[in-house]
């Protein structure tokens, strides 16, 4: 499995969480919590992590840039946050490189730490975080 996904980063520069994805950690993120709260906390997390930060409420889309570390390529960042289908807030994100045929696994591990620290942010709030089930 960690070959194959470091296999992916060599042909890959776009990564992005759905329901139905075979890694569980990118199946994105549903809170039983209102949509404002997760709304709140991913635009807070966004702030803080990226740059060029856009909102849009009414889309429940926010948009940003992040930048690799050694050669400060920009990527871009969308976070998606809605309603599902079972009245739960859903979080899921697309982090996409501008350059190359392979991004080394960048985007995977920002999607994850992203969701991890928006987790945590939650969690703080006294907030019960969970994946969804497969």
């Amino acid at each position: 499995m960690a070959l194959r996904r470091w296999l992916r980063g060599l042909t890959r520069n776009r990564t992005e969480t759905r329901p139905d994805h075979p890694e569980p950690g990118l199946r994105g993120r549903r809170y039983s919590v209102p949509f404002q709260t997760v709304w709140r906390a991913a635009l807070a997390e966004a702030e803080r992590r990226l740059d060029s930060v856009e909102p849009d409420t009414v889309a429940g889309r926010i948009t940003g840039e992040a930048r690799t570390r050694l050669f400060r390529f920009v990527d871009d960042v969308e976070i998606r946050v809605a309603l599902d289908g079972e009245g739960w807030t859903r979080v899921d994100l697309t982090s996409a490189s501008r350059v190359g045929q392979g991004d080394l696994g960048t985007n995977r591990r920002r999607i994850l730490r992203f969701l991890r620290r928006l987790d945590r942010r939650l969690e703080a709030d006294g907030i019960q975080t969970r994946p969804p089930a497969p």
